[in-house]
C-alpha cells in the first residue's frame, strides 16, 4: 500500500511538471496540431489529457468494481486539493434502502444558518463516490459562502434504475428537512450535479413537481444527462474524446437500465418529461468538447421555453468531468470558480 501510494505520487507529480510546458509543447505532444471539433478550439492543456487518456484501455473493458479503482486513481492524480477554508464533516443519512454515506461542507468560522446545496457526484451512476466531487464541493462551499451536502447514492449494476433517482430525492427531502440541524437555512436548499449527478438533480427537482413536496431553491445541473437515448450531434462529433467518448456512455446505461425502454421514463431522462413549467431556477453548464453537451443545450432551451429561469453556458475549450481537474487545468479551475460563483449567487438571494 505504501509503495503505491509512493508510486502514485511520482506519477502525479510528473504529470503536473509536465502541464506547466508552453502549449504549443503540449500540442505538439498530443497530436501536432491544436484540436478543433465544431468550431471549437480545445485547451491545450485538456488535449494532452485527452490525448494520454486515450491511449489507456477504456474502462468498457473492466468490471465496474476495478473500473471505479482507476477511475479514483486517475481523478487522483489531476484533481486540486479541497479548500482548506471549510470545515468538512463525515455524516450519515437514511436512504429509502438503507443508509447514504454523505459529507457536509461549511465555510470555516461561518456563523448562522447559510443557504444549501445537496450534490451528486459524476459516474453514470456506476463509478464514483463521495471523493469524485470532494475537491469541487469544498471550493463550492467556500466561493459561494454555503453549506454543501455531498451525498454518495447507490451504483449499478448492483443497484439500477431507479435506485439512484430515489436515493437522490431521498438525500434532498431529509437535507430539507433537517436544514436548521445542518446549518442550511429552511427553503433555500439546492440541488446540484455534474453529468450522472445532473441528472439526478434535474431528477429532483421533476419530481418535486411531479410528487408536491418542496422544489429546490435552484437546479444547478453540469454536464447533464438529460436524455440516455440521445444520438446525432454532440454525441457523434464527440463520440472518441476523453474522458467520455459515445462507448463508455453506452456502457454506463447499459449498466444502469433494466431494458433499453427505460430511456424513454422522464425519471431517467428528465428531457422526455412533457411539462417542464413551474422547475426551479436552473443553471446548466456545458463543455464543448463533450458528447452530452447537445443535450444539456437542448434541455435549458426547453427549460427557458418553459418559462424557468435559466443561466446556461459552455466552458467551450474543456472536456467533460472538469469539475474533476482543477488541479492541472487553470481553465477547469476558473469554470469551476465561477460556477460557484453562480450558485452563491443564485442561493443568496432566493427566497
Amino acid at each position: 500500500m505504501q509503495q503505491c501510494r509512493k508510486s502514485m505520487n511520482i506519477q502525479k507529480t510528473i504529470i503536473r511538471l509536465l502541464m506547466k510546458l508552453p502549449d504549443g509543447a503540449l500540442v505538439r505532444l498530443s497530436g501536432g496540431k491544436p484540436l478543433a471539433i465544431d468550431g471549437r478550439i480545445m485547451d491545450a492543456r485538456m488535449q494532452f489529457l485527452a490525448a494520454q487518456g486515450a491511449r489507456q484501455p477504456s474502462i468498457t473493458t473492466l468490471d465496474p468494481l476495478t473500473a471505479r479503482a482507476a477511475t479514483s486513481q486517475g481523478l487522483a492524480m489531476l484533481d486540486g486539493e479541497p479548500s482548506t477554508n471549510v470545515e468538512i464533516s463525515e455524516l450519515t443519512i437514511p436512504g429509502p434502502a438503507g443508509p447514504l454515506d454523505a459529507r457536509l461542507y461549511r465555510p470555516r468560522g461561518a456563523s448562522g444558518p447559510l443557504p444549501g446545496l445537496v450534490f451528486f457526484h459524476f459516474g453514470g451512476c456506476v463509478i464514483g463516490d463521495l471523493d469524485t466531487c470532494h475537491t469541487f464541493c469544498a471550493m463550492i462551499a467556500d466561493v459561494a459562502g454555503i453549506a454543501v451536502l455531498n451525498v454518495a447514492y447507490r451504483l449499478a449494476p448492483e443497484h439500477k434504475f431507479p435506485a439512484a433517482g430515489k436515493d437522490a430525492v431521498a438525500a434532498y427531502r431529509w437535507a430539507e428537512a433537517n436544514a436548521e440541524d445542518l446549518g442550511m437555512i429552511p427553503g433555500r436548499v439546492g440541488v446540484g450535479g455534474d453529468s450522472a449527478g445532473g441528472y439526478l438533480s434535474a431528477h429532483v427537482a421533476q419530481e418535486a413537481k411531479r410528487e408536491g413536496f418542496a422544489a429546490p431553491a435552484v437546479q444547478l445541473l453540469i454536464y447533464p444527462v438529460t436524455d440516455w437515448a440521445s444520438k446525432g450531434g454532440s454525441m457523434e462529433s464527440c463520440a472518441n474524446v476523453y474522458p467520455l467518448p459515445r462507448d463508455v456512455m453506452d456502457w454506463f446505461g447499459a449498466l444502469y437500465m433494466n431494458t433499453p425502454a427505460d430511456a424513454a421514463d422522464p425519471r431517467l431522462s428528465p428531457m422526455k418529461s412533457p411539462d417542464l413549467a413551474g422547475l426551479a431556477p436552473a443553471i446548466v453548464v456545458t463543455a464543448g468538447f463533450d458528447v452530452l453537451r447537445d443535450q444539456g443545450l437542448a434541455y435549458a432551451d426547453r427549460l427557458k421555453a418553459s418559462g424557468v429561469s435559466v443561466l446556461y453556458r459552455c466552458e467551450d475549450s474543456l472536456a467533460h468531468a472538469f469539475t474533476a481537474m482543477t488541479g492541472v487545468l487553470p481553465a477547469a479551475r476558473s469554470a469551476c470558480e465561477q460556477i460557484a460563483r453562480d450558485v452563491g449567487a443564485a442561493l443568496h438571494k432566493a427566497g
